[in-house]
């Protein structure tokens, strides 16, 4: 499989679970799968804080795998919550992995211009708006955004972008 049909089979899969993503869903998938989780770090203690409390404030969501891969080589994943408490894992842990990819993880624009070029040829959504939405976000040097509003309400998401070589192998072998 060549890399622009990998990207594509990457959203595809995304698409299909959360049909009722929004172009920013779709934006923040690609920022996070280019650019990692630097973006969400601010310093270890608010990152804790941050991470304990939304385990604590965590409801009810779709059912969802543990590492859900979004970069094109697999090496940037999403940690879900909800099965990351379910399986009894250690949040230590995962905020350790999620600071080491905040610090390490060197992405890059290219890259998320790359996958957006993919994203663009699924036309979920139309090109026009596509290309217009990425101008605004390349005119502010590409930032992170947060999920729509109805993302928010349907999907209720609860996770960590970390790189997967930071995961501990016993999250890796589920």
């Amino acid at each position: 499989m060549d890399r622009e049909a990998m990207i594509e089979s990457v959203l595809q899969s995304h698409l299909n679970r959360y049909p009722e993503m929004k172009i920013q869903d779709l934006y923040k998938l690609l920022h996070q799968a280019a650019l990692g989780s630097e973006h969400a770090f601010l310093d270890p203690e608010s990152a804790r804080d941050w991470l304990t409390r939304e385990l604590a404030e965590m409801s009810d969501g779709p059912r969802e795998s543990l590492i859900d891969p979004i970069s094109l080589d697999g090496g940037i994943v999403r940690i879900h919550l909800r099965p990351f408490v379910t399986a009894g894992y250690d949040a230590d842990e995962l905020l350790e992995s999620f600071i080491r990819t905040a610090r390490e993880y060197q992405g890059n624009a290219r890259l998320l211009e790359e996958y957006w070029r993919a994203a663009v040829k699924t036309a979920y959504f139309a090109v026009g708006t596509m290309d217009k939405f990425i101008q605004t976000m390349k005119k502010q040097n590409y930032p992170p955004v947060h999920h729509s509003a109805e993302y928010e309400r349907i999907y209720r998401p609860a996770y960590r972008v970390v790189a997967q070589e930071f995961c501990p192998a016993t999250w890796l072998a589920r």
